[in-house]
């Protein structure tokens, strides 16, 4: 399964990150790279943004990555991983790892990643939760 699921986490680009704020739940599309040993997701956002301030107060997050394709066969098909852990800030510097694995995967968010406004974020996942063929439902505990 991590096999699968590392090549499945390097297909993907875009994620929907699940924060949550006082007793409201939101969920925010966003653009994420993956460690080759499945313990860390990175995505960036800026600052001044609901998803942010909902990470400064509450850490713990869900990621879903999916690769659907809004057919039929997506029931048979579609793979969906959703990654739970804790999220921290990154601080913003060319050798680290994190973000050069960003700009791997996003070099047309480059610009966006260096604005000052903008905040890398490290998810340290500790478990995922994959789905296959409609029902099938694998674990997959790191820490």
């Amino acid at each position: 399964m991590e096999k699968k699921l590392a090549t499945f986490l390097g297909s993907e680009r875009l994620g929907v990150l699940s924060t949550c704020g006082g007793q409201q739940p939101y969920a925010s599309l966003v653009a994420f790279g993956a460690t080759d040993d499945l313990s860390h997701l990175v995505f960036v956002t800026p600052r001044p943004t609901r998803k942010y301030a909902n990470l400064v107060t509450n850490t713990r997050v869900a990621i879903l990555i999916d690769n659907r394709s809004h057919r039929a066969s997506d029931f048979r098909r579609a793979m969906a991983a959703t990654a739970v852990g804790t999220v921290h800030e990154v601080r913003k510097a060319r050798n680290s790892r994190l973000i050069r694995l960003y700009l791997e995967k996003h070099p047309q968010l480059e610009d966006f990643l260096w604005s000052p406004t903008c905040a890398v974020l490290d998810i340290r996942v500790e478990s995922y939760y994959v789905v296959e063929r409609f029902q099938h439902v694998t674990e997959l505990h790191l820490r």
